[in-house]
């Protein structure tokens, strides 16, 4: 009950008794009435057999001991190089391509410090001159990059080249977050030194130093306020202002709707607040360009370089949202299915288009002009590319994902005897169901799943949506494995001497089909929760892919954590790797066994 309470589990308190008294039955089999302490670390190490309960396991505890103190009488040295061979083997993509984007800032960032190093201004304004001008170098370098990352489409395409194997495309969103700070910093070099020190210097500076920059500022020196009003100023400020509102939107506070501002400010936080502050971008080009042809200092237009760097960059991304609005006009879906379960979480399933081609890992943008006819968000898709449909998973958990619960709910009828879900809609339903409009599908890094000899698939909360569609597709690529072997054992049968001939034809009919090729032999799927609730959905998608995997293939294992922080991986995945050590207690949905979860110490939990 103490436990129940800390970790806030409404239902496993509902049920204490009942978990009390299957875990007595357990470690109690002569019925004493009470356990001891050794007998609980028996439960804890999940031994295969629990051999004689008259007797400690103190030799298990000797062992783990001394493998601890091994692990404890390393030397430093050692220590340190293990850690950095591990480190650089699951970084290198990440630190060759940050070493190169560093170094190509600061080969830009001295070529133009030295530059202006060398020129008369530099007696004038000094290194303050230097500083910005350099600095502007990597802003537009910046400027170009960051829309790479967001190239949504190329990215995918360029995950199935050998680019792959040398570019970290998992972290392109890191990636664009790294450049962003690069860019807030390059902002305050370059605006910074021009405001607070080269135009000061510039007004303060004699006439007799100021005679040859007339040709650049005007034969009168130029007054402050002057320099900031022109079109060099006035575009600098509106950059700097639309990238402080988008840059704080779309920081982790704002983002998330973790600080609560009074009405009417509170719009100021959410999704929605990031999304359309990102789109002030388009201001913020259009500025750089202009601010780029209106220099002081360089008149010649093949010296403004600005142009040159944004050219690429910007027409790739134009095109890319060029492309993703014509393709969510043609993809044009027909809602198959909904249903509601506990956990607010909402499940869609619509017809696939024919041209729509994934595979099992990726995700896809979805809009219901229902309820926003602008916002777009991702989801992993959760059916197979085998399937003749798309299906996803939408968990609650912002103002979108609210009010398209609310939308669909309202068309949701109650559930018919026998079936799952609070609410449930489908083709049949009386009440017309919301319009949807996908975009897709996009890779992410659990489409590699194929190149593996054997998967551990580790899902926290929602977050195991794409596992769901690898598991269907791994169990429809042996099925149809399978029957192409027996398909072509039809067709040509073992030769012997009571057997017949096989014709040319035949023989060639078997031979030119390619041969399916599944490297994966084993799949261990751990589904690690916080809501107890969660459980009621899950549980029947995970008997939709039980129902089909009637040879044992896939072995999977449901715990519930105590972990109620969100984002709290690490306490999640520490739980799921004591787990490990026992997993042939654990829930195993594919053979229909006795069903375990395991929350800290222990508890068995029925499905």
């Amino acid at each position: 009950m103490l436990s129940a309470s800390a970790n806030k589990l409404s239902r496993l308190k509902e049920q204490a008794e009942e978990y009390a008294a299957l875990i007595m039955e357990e470690l109690d089999p002569e019925g004493l009435g009470y356990i001891e302490l050794w007998q609980l670390e028996t439960l804890l190490l999940q031994k295969d057999t629990y051999m004689n309960y008259s007797q400690a396991l103190s030799y298990t505890s000797q062992a783990l001991s001394q493998n601890l103190a091994g692990l404890r009488k390393k030397s430093p040295i050692r220590k340190i190089s293990t850690t950095l061979s591990y480190y650089l083997e699951d970084n290198w993509k990440r630190l060759w391509v940050l070493a190169l984007w560093i170094g190509i800032m600061a080969g830009l960032f001295t070529w133009k410090f030295m530059q202006y190093r060398n020129r008369y201004v530099f007696n004038v304004m000094g290194y303050c001159v230097t500083t910005a001008k350099g600095a502007a170098e990597t802003l537009k370098l910046n400027m170009a990059i960051i829309l790479l990352p967001v190239c949504r489409n190329t990215i995918t395409w360029l995950r199935n080249t050998r680019a792959a194997r040398a570019l970290p495309f998992d972290d392109n969103i890191n990636f664009h977050k790294t450049i962003a700070a690069a860019i807030v910093v390059g902002i305050i070099l370059h605006a910074g030194n021009h405001l607070v020190c080269d135009f000061p210097r510039l007004i303060n500076s004699s006439n007799e130093k100021y005679a040859p920059l007339g040709q650049y500022f005007g034969e009168t020196k130029p007054t402050y306020f002057r320099l900031v009003k022109g079109v060099e100023g006035i575009t600098g400020v509106i950059m700097v202002i639309c990238m402080i509102i988008a840059f704080t939107l779309a920081t982790r506070w704002f983002r998330r709707s973790l600080v609560k501002l009074p009405k009417p400010f509170d719009k100021l936080t959410g999704f929605n607040a990031f999304w359309y502050s990102h789109h002030l971008f388009i201001i913020v080009y259009l500025a750089l360009v202009v601010h780029g042809q209106f220099l002081y200092l360089i008149h010649d237009w093949y010296r403004k370089t600005t142009w040159m760097y944004l050219a690429v960059p910007v027409c790739l991304y134009a095109g890319e949202r060029v492309l993703r609005f014509f393709r969510s006009g043609s993809y044009s879906v027909r809602l198959l299915k909904v249903a509601i379960y506990p956990g607010n979480v909402l499940t869609l399933q619509m017809s696939k288009p024919p041209a729509f081609r994934y595979k099992s890992g990726q995700y896809m943008f979805v809009q219901c002009p229902a309820v926003s006819p602008f916002e777009w968000h991702p989801f992993s898709i959760t059916s197979a590319p085998g399937d003749d449909y798309l299906s996803i998973h939408v968990r609650q958990l912002g103002d979108w994902t609210r009010e398209l619960k609310r939308v669909f709910a309202a068309a949701c009828e109650p559930p018919v005897g026998g079936k799952s879900g609070l609410l449930r809609a489908d083709e049949t339903t009386k009440k017309a169901l919301p319009k949807l409009l996908i975009d897709g599908p996009y890779g992410s890094p659990a489409q590699d799943y194929s190149k593996y000899d054997v998967l551990l698939l580790v899902g926290l909360g929602i977050g195991a949506t794409p596992f769901i569609s690898i598991l269907k597709d791994l169990l429809n690529n042996i099925i149809r494995m399978e029957e192409e072997e027996d398909a072509s054992t039809d067709l040509y049968p073992p030769v012997g001497p009571n057997k017949p001939h096989i014709d040319l034809s035949t023989l060639m009919t078997v031979t030119s089909r390619p041969k399916r090729v599944l490297r994966t032999t084993n799949a261990y799927f751990y589904w690690v929760t916080r809501e107890q609730g969660s459980f009621d959905w899950f549980k029947g998608v995970m008997n939709e892919i039980a129902e089909l995997d009637q040879r044992n293939i896939i072995e999977m294992h449901n715990y519930l954590t105590s972990v109620y922080e969100e984002g709290d991986a690490r306490s999640a995945l520490i739980t799921m790797l004591q787990a490990l050590n026992h997993a042939k207690n654990g829930v195993d949905i594919v053979s229909g066994t006795k069903v375990y979860s395991t929350v800290e110490l222990q508890f068995l939990h029925k499905n």
